[in-house]
């Protein structure tokens, strides 16, 4: 019997107005209101809550059989308070079944306790960013488990399909992501020259349960707003998700858990050694990124450097512009992610911002 643990990432960094020269000392508010509001409304209405629905009743029918992993970044928890409370109380509504966990994103855990009623015993570090000093200082906090890409320059001929440990603190499990399967859905379902389109449920399902697919547990991990946002709901995304766990547990081969519940039913196969870091964006798995070229290392430095004074003024402007949100819109080679990035800044070059590949980088 196959696990499927099923992951949902949930995040809406806070967008940043345009801000000149001549503002400095006399405007103080960086964010841009307006764009937050639509943007956070909008995602609502197409994304989270006819998911959450869909989700809810999944585990109804299922009894419970289907169950899922959530990390909801404190950003996100707050816009969804100012903007659109009927989310929160649509998540609120999923933590009570029992059959959703509400995983730890970097150092909010009384967010989590607060708000879902839950002590997160996972780790989920901004995308996914992973090394064995990474996972050694995360299990010093306490956690348990932690999730990491299954990037194949770090795996080699190793399958992401099983837990790992951690090279520094074995205490530590590993669940690490299948990227192959988890982008057939986030990224490729509605690519119509994919050789695999269309993407049923059955054909899905069975996939997973081949002995093709070897392992003990596959982890599909992408961003949420791929129901609905970057899948729109018009490419069946929807019907797709409320169609799989009939058709995965049909098989008899397949059952679902959440991420901690994954990590406790395996042992550890081996230890995973990661010494450099890694992340789940573009295809080179890596930081480059965020800290890619001199101009978002220059920035990188001088936001940090200026952290403490920040902390002293007690003010939100940390969390505005210090998220990773941020450093990809400087990027000079191209937006990770299919430009996800790209509502999140107001420039549009490094000095702005590329928004495509270019001959020239």
């Amino acid at each position: 019997m196959k696990t499927i643990c099923f992951y949902f990432q949930v995040h809406q960094p806070w967008r940043l107005k345009r801000y000149r020269f001549f503002d400095m000392g006399r405007d103080h508010n960086y964010l841009d209101d307006l764009t937050n509001r639509s943007i956070m409304q909008k995602v609502a209405r197409e994304c989270y809550l006819p998911m959450n629905a869909l989700l809810f009743n999944l585990i109804r029918q299922s009894e419970g059989r289907f169950r899922c992993t959530f990390s909801l970044t404190g950003l996100a928890v707050e816009q969804m308070r100012a903007y659109a409370p009927e989310v929160l109380d649509s998540f609120r509504r999923l933590a009570r079944t029992g059959c959703v966990s509400m995983q730890q994103v970097r150092s909010i855990p009384a967010l989590v306790r607060k708000e879902f009623g839950m002590k997160p015993t996972a780790f989920r570090n901004t995308e996914l960013i992973y090394s064995d000093q990474i996972g050694e200082t995360v299990a010093q906090m306490g956690f348990k488990t932690i999730l990491a890409e299954g990037a194949k320059h770090v795996l080699g001929w190793k399958s992401p399909n099983y837990v790992y440990a951690n090279a520094l603190n074995q205490k530590l499990h590993v669940l690490l992501r299948n990227y192959k399967l988890s982008d057939d859905i986030a990224f490729r379902f509605s690519n119509r020259s994919w050789n695999e389109w269309p993407l049923t449920a059955d054909k899905f399902a069975g996939w997973i349960a081949s002995d093709d697919t070897v392992g003990e547990v596959v982890n599909l991990f992408m961003d949420y707003e791929t129901f609905g946002e970057h899948q729109k709901a018009s490419t069946g995304i929807f019907d797709f998700m409320k169609a799989l766990p009939k058709a995965a547990l049909a098989t008899r081969k397949l059952e679902f858990a959440t991420v901690s519940e994954a990590a406790k039913k395996y042992q550890p196969v081996a230890v995973l050694h990661c010494p450099h870091v890694m992340s789940w964006a573009d295809e080179e798995r890596d930081v480059t990124a965020w800290l890619g070229n001199e101009l978002q290392n220059e920035a990188f430095t001088k936001l940090y450097g200026l952290r403490d004074k920040i902390k002293a003024l007690k003010t939100r402007i940390s969390t505005t512009c210090g998220t990773s949100s941020k450093l990809p819109t400087t990027s000079t080679t191209w937006l990770p992610n299919g430009c996800r990035t790209a509502t999140c800044t107001p420039i549009s070059t490094p000095t702005d911002r590329p928004t495509k590949p270019s001959s020239t980088t």
